[in-house]
């Protein structure tokens, strides 16, 4: 548990002193930034959400994957941004991949969609 928020530290710190362009470029390797990263991105800085799986709670129901509703997997979180001609989500997220991306991906898994 220690190490968990020893990494969360970690990887704040490193966020707080990079400007978005080089947060893109900066490989997190191991560290569970996705929440921090989003909370950045939205304007919601409270800790409880540096955990992914408490975007779950945060604001209200979406009912589903939909433009601008926050994703939640039980151990990543994004933002969906769009939709691919075959139909998959496009959802922008931080520490995939060690990098903030916005790619198409799959939502099965997904434990809620919240609009925030």
């Amino acid at each position: 548990m220690i190490r968990f928020f020893a990494a969360c530290f970690c990887a704040l710190f490193f966020l707080s002193l990079a400007s978005p362009a080089e947060a893109r470029n900066r490989r997190h390797r191991g560290l569970p930034w996705c929440g921090i990263y989003l909370g950045k991105h939205l304007g919601k800085p409270a800790r409880s959400l540096w955990i992914a799986r408490n975007w779950a709670r945060e604001g209200t129901d979406a009912g589903g994957p939909a433009v601008g509703a926050v994703v939640v997997w039980r151990h990543h979180v994004g933002i969906i941004t769009g939709r691919t001609p075959s139909g998959m989500w496009i959802v922008l997220s931080g520490n995939d991949g060690g990098a903030v991306r916005n790619r198409p991906r799959s939502v099965a898994g997904a434990i809620a969609f919240r609009w925030v």
